[in-house]
């Protein structure tokens, strides 16, 4: 196996026009569904009494991307165009109302989750959907803070094949080359070489910061004992609570 830090040479490394070159053949074109943005709950044809039926969605975000999304317009859309932001931007946002402790590695305790976890994810509301998601009435899905989405949202539904970097929703049904693509139902449609070029830079972003992210989790790692209800979130920047304040 190769070590984080080869690996990480390898994403520096990548050729975004070949990426470009794999989205183009794989093809996509982003329906607005929302089923990236929602779980296997209420919000996703389950239980509509506001409780959760199933897994929460779960979409890793960066330290700094957190920081970002505390100060993003929640922006409100013309569902005409859903990309087009209508409203300004809201007075920032608590940690909390942003990012959740990666509920991986986490056991569930008499009052609540507790233990140590290596991750963030993005903050989900009483269903499990993203809390930043929004739809209308005949289901158009918009995120509501597009313009400052993480890098997990900006290129799903591909992934590229290096060890270190995170595997959305589950198994890739698609490659081509480097590149994987995720369960959507976007995949098969044609897309400019413009977007693919935007994709697949976006695409090497992500496989750099994930690993610089790995390798900065695994050099500043120390061991937290945690007690009763306690969680304690392990980033790049140090052990944290999960109000985003640092473990003294």
């Amino acid at each position: 196996m190769e070590s984080l830090e080869a690996e990480l040479e390898r994403a520096r490394e990548l050729d975004v026009d070949e990426l470009a070159d794999a989205i183009e053949a794989i093809g996509f074109e982003c329906t607005r569904c929302g089923a990236c943005c929602k779980a296997e709950t209420c919000g996703d044809g389950g239980s509509d009494d506001g409780e959760e039926s199933g897994d929460p969605h779960t979409a890793t975000v960066f330290p700094d991307e957190i920081r970002r999304l505390q100060d993003a317009g929640d922006e409100a859309y013309d569902y005409r165009d859903v990309s087009v932001p209508t409203s300004p931007s809201v007075p920032s946002r608590d940690y909390r109302d942003v990012a959740r402790p990666m509920p991986y590695g986490l056991e569930e305790g008499p009052d609540g989750p507790e233990g140590e976890t290596f991750e963030w994810a993005l903050q989900t509301d009483a269903c499990g959907d993203c809390t930043f998601y929004a739809e209308d009435d005949a289901g158009t899905g918009a995120c509501t803070v597009h313009d400052d989405r993480p890098l997990i949202c900006r290129t799903y539904p591909f992934s590229v094949a290096l060890g270190g970097t995170s595997q959305p929703m589950g198994e890739a049904v698609d490659s081509e080359g480097m590149v994987r693509a995720h369960e959507c139902e976007g995949l098969g449609r044609d897309i400019s070489r413009a977007e693919a070029e935007d994709l697949a830079g976006a695409l090497k972003e992500r496989a750099v910061r994930e690993l610089e992210e790995a390798i900065g989790v695994r050099d500043s790692y120390d061991p937290v004992e945690t007690g009763r209800g306690e969680v304690v979130v392990h980033d790049s920047e140090g052990a944290k609570r999960p109000d985003g304040t640092p473990v003294e």
